[in-house]
């Protein structure tokens, strides 16, 4: 059997909090403009689907990646948001002529 002596706990020297609300901030950027990024290439799979404009769907999808890229670089979340804005409006725009 394992002796079962005094158990020692080690202690984090220094505040490391700072760290932490940077990667926190960073993973909410992510799943933010992944998400964004994500809803908008299935809109452009359903425009594909549902109407067979390739040529708008293959630029959405294009464009989305540039401003999903965009996004995850400067740390902003407004053009993801516009990207899925604009994605929304071409599948109503291809869906009605």
């Amino acid at each position: 059997m394992a002796d079962h002596g005094q158990v020692e706990y080690a202690a984090a020297t220094g505040n490391d909090l700072p760290a932490h609300e940077s990667t926190y901030k960073n993973f909410v950027l992510l799943a933010y403009v992944g998400c964004c990024h994500v809803a908008s290439i299935v809109i452009a799979l359903a425009i594909v689907g549902t109407t067979s404009h390739w040529l708008v769907a293959v630029g959405l999808m294009i464009l989305a990646s540039i401003v999903a890229i965009h996004g995850l670089a400067t740390g902003t979340r407004a053009p993801s948001m516009v990207m899925l804005v604009v994605s929304l409006l071409a599948l109503a725009l291809t869906a009605a002529g």
